[in-house]
């Protein structure tokens, strides 16, 4: 089994959460749940949503946007398999989401 880093996408404009109906939010919440349920053998980390990023660089500390909205950790045999987990995920199927976003973990070279 791989492990693969999912990143939640957002949209290129801020959405406020307060914008959805609560129909909406209850519709959406129930489907996580439920993918969250028929995918837990395969979550190593629940994740969550992130909030604001700051970037440190060699210029120091700022202020950013980009679109990463939240994340989870999951195992799959392969890297196909992994990213259709996430096909129709409520994230984007039922929340404004954009898309999610899948990658595997490598090892860290040097280290077995």
């Amino acid at each position: 089994m791989k492990t693969f880093l999912a990143l939640y996408m957002g949209s290129d404009t801020p959405m406020d959460p307060s914008s959805l109906s609560d129909e909406t939010k209850t519709k959406g919440m129930a489907a996580w749940g439920q993918w969250m349920a028929d995918h837990a053998a395969a979550v190593v980390d629940s994740g969550g949503p992130l909030g604001k990023t700051k970037k440190t660089g060699s210029d120091g500390v700022s202020d950013i946007r980009n679109k990463v909205a939240g994340y989870v950790i999951v195992r799959a045999e392969s890297h196909e398999a992994a990213a259709a987990m996430f096909e129709n995920h409520p994230h984007f199927a039922i929340f404004p989401g954009d898309s999610v976003e899948i990658m595997e973990k490598l090892p860290v070279p040097g280290q077995g």
